[in-house]
């Protein structure tokens, strides 16, 4: 049985397959990966705790599954494209090979910065290819992201940060969003003047160049942090059902809730989707237009198309600037013929 599903014929034979031994059926979706040690039991549940736990016993890093061992197939194939915010300025083209050395400069120099397995980081920055980086830095060392979305305020940030208990706040001098500049790291000091006492750094990426306040000690840019640190560097084993990341409901209804996410069932459950949802196939050009502040960005641009060797699109601007065709713009000049987005 292929990964991929091709025809309603196929759909059926797999769904029906899938129901009479769902074990057997994910056991097979996951050997397609890398393990460093090879899991004991598929699935232990229990609905009425609730607990579920997958692939049990296993060892690996997603971060070899989404970087490492597409290096010597697809190294120079393009992994991410960027479309800045303005339109005058030059689009990025990051190949898997190029995102695999800054992924491990960057995890390098968080382990600098005392950034160890189990550590939480708080994620706070636009649309750049950085965010990217930064997610997967944190998983190649077993640190535990949270990607708070750039636009909560300093109070909601807080809130985020105390909870996750996180030692490292990353975020960007300013937000490039339509015609205007949004002073991020600003409201960063905001949150942290809120007594977030767990935070130990903040690394800052330099993304429009306007002045930010720095605190001597705490802050250091992120083109500092890397200077000098190796673009190699081996993956932090983890066990399957360690986490991955911490991911906050938007509180409207309430509390916020972080809800967690492992390495093994979400690198399984997110490649398998995106390759059958979105039906890719080599050499097509994938855009989601989402936030990697939410849940859709994390397994729709950055996990599930780089786990299945996917080129996938990040948008830094805003659908209407400058003008309401921008997306169809976009679309045209990069050749997309994958669009997910929302209405």
């Amino acid at each position: 049985m292929t990964a991929k599903i091709n025809s309603f014929e196929d759909y059926q034979r797999t769904y029906a397959r899938s129901v009479a031994d769902p074990e057997g059926f994910w056991a097979e979706q996951a050997s397609r990966f890398q393990w460093q040690k090879p899991w004991r039991r598929v699935l232990k549940w229990n609905f009425r705790t609730p607990d579920v736990k997958w692939f049990l016993g296993g060892r690996l890093n997603i971060t070899e599954n989404c970087l490492d061992r597409h290096l010597e197939t697809r190294g120079n194939q393009v992994a991410i494209i960027w479309e800045p915010n303005d339109p005058g300025r030059r689009p990025r083209k990051i190949t898997y090979k190029q995102l695999y050395g800054l992924v491990c400069q960057f995890a390098n120099a968080l382990k600098a910065q005392g950034v160890k397995k189990g550590d939480r980081v708080c994620i706070y920055m636009p649309m750049t290819p950085e965010l990217a980086i930064a997610t997967l830095a944190c998983a190649r060392i077993g640190a535990v992201h949270s990607v708070v979305f750039a636009g909560f305020s300093a109070v909601s940030l807080a809130d985020r940060i105390k909870d996750a208990q996180a030692k490292v706040v990353i975020t960007s001098d300013y937000n490039a969003r339509g015609p205007k500049n949004i002073p991020v790291k600003k409201v960063v000091d905001e949150a942290l003047d809120l007594g977030c006492d767990s935070v130990e750094h903040v690394i800052i990426h330099q993304n429009t160049g306007d002045k930010v306040t720095m605190q001597p000690g705490r802050d250091i840019w992120w083109h500092d942090a890397v200077k000098g640190r190796r673009k190699s560097g081996k993956a932090t084993s983890v066990n399957s059902e360690d986490m991955l990341f911490i991911l906050y409901t938007s509180g409207s209804t309430g509390k916020p809730k972080g809800v967690v996410h492992t390495h093994g069932g979400y690198m399984v459950y997110t490649e398998y989707s995106f390759r059958n949802v979105f039906q890719y196939e080599e050499g097509d050009i994938y855009w989601c237009t989402a936030d990697i502040g939410w849940i859709t960005g994390h397994s729709y641009i950055v996990y599930g198309p780089l786990l299945a060797g996917a080129t996938t699109m990040m948008f830094e601007g805003v659908p209407t600037y400058p003008n309401a065709g921008r997306f169809w713009d976009v679309v045209q000049r990069h050749k997309v013929n994958i669009f997910y987005t929302a209405p």
